[in-house]
């Protein structure tokens, strides 16, 4: 599944669906898909989303295994929640609401 988040401030940011849950449940939103954020709730999530991302740069990185994805480089949280971060802030520049919908 994919999760489209659109806003008349900023370009549409389309996450694969995991990634996209997982930072809606770090903004404090339920998992619902489709899903509305009011403009005027806006500036809570986005503090809470980059709370979040910033306790997830001070913990400790895992030790990774010497498996078959010992090429592949993890991608940080911080990684994958900018685009959304930016759109928040757009939104909330703008006090424009946000919305997001499963997409192919």
């Amino acid at each position: 599944m994919l999760v489209t988040f659109s806003s008349p401030a900023y370009a549409n940011i389309t996450m694969f669906g995991d990634v996209a849950l997982h930072l809606l449940k770090l903004m404090g939103r339920s998992n619902a898909v489709p899903g509305a954020l009011l403009a005027k709730d806006i500036p809570a999530a986005l503090q809470q989303l980059e709370i979040a991302v910033k306790a997830d740069r001070q913990s400790p990185e895992p030790e990774q295994s010497n498996s078959d994805m010992d090429d592949e480089t993890a991608v940080s949280l911080s990684q994958r929640a900018l685009p959304l971060i930016e759109l928040l802030k757009a939104s909330a520049e703008d006090e424009c609401n946000v919305m997001w919908k499963s997409g192919s």
